[in-house]
């Protein structure tokens, strides 16, 4: 049985969504004033979609706990993270700030991050298509 196949693998990408959308959410909410100065980013940006993260990743933990996979909201997360991955090029390429180096790479990798955990979402939904109700536990 490949990874891919397993009937874990889509929580497991839920999980670790979750972990990445904490940690970083949590960075952003502790270290505001001081990720503004080294990236370029405006204080608020980085409160509001910190916390946004850290309610996301509690929504994804609930999703990734589940004995049977949530697949509407999880087509949504793959979705909303699309989303985020045009969000974070639009603000860079917009030049509405003064983003210093270490604010693109910030973006940058929020953007690839999103993209690749979007991708396995998507692939773990595929895999799972017409087993519906199938147990994830």
């Amino acid at each position: 049985m490949s990874v891919f196949t397993s009937p874990r693998f889509l929580p497991h990408v839920m999980w670790a969504d979750a972990a990445s959308c904490a940690a970083t959410g949590a960075l952003q909410v502790a270290f505001t004033d001081a990720l503004a100065g080294l990236t370029g980013l405006p204080a608020a940006l980085l409160m509001g979609t910190g916390v946004f993260l850290l309610a996301y990743a509690a929504l994804a933990a609930f999703m990734a706990s589940r004995a049977t996979s949530p697949r509407t909201l999880i087509g949504l997360v793959v979705a909303g993270n699309f989303g985020w991955a045009v969000a974070c090029i639009a603000l860079l390429v917009s030049g509405m700030f003064a983003v210093t180096a270490l604010g693109v790479a910030w973006v940058l990798a929020q953007a690839v991050c999103v993209v690749v955990l979007a991708e396995l979402q998507w692939t773990g939904l595929r895999r799972t298509r017409g087993r519906a109700g199938m147990a994830l536990a």
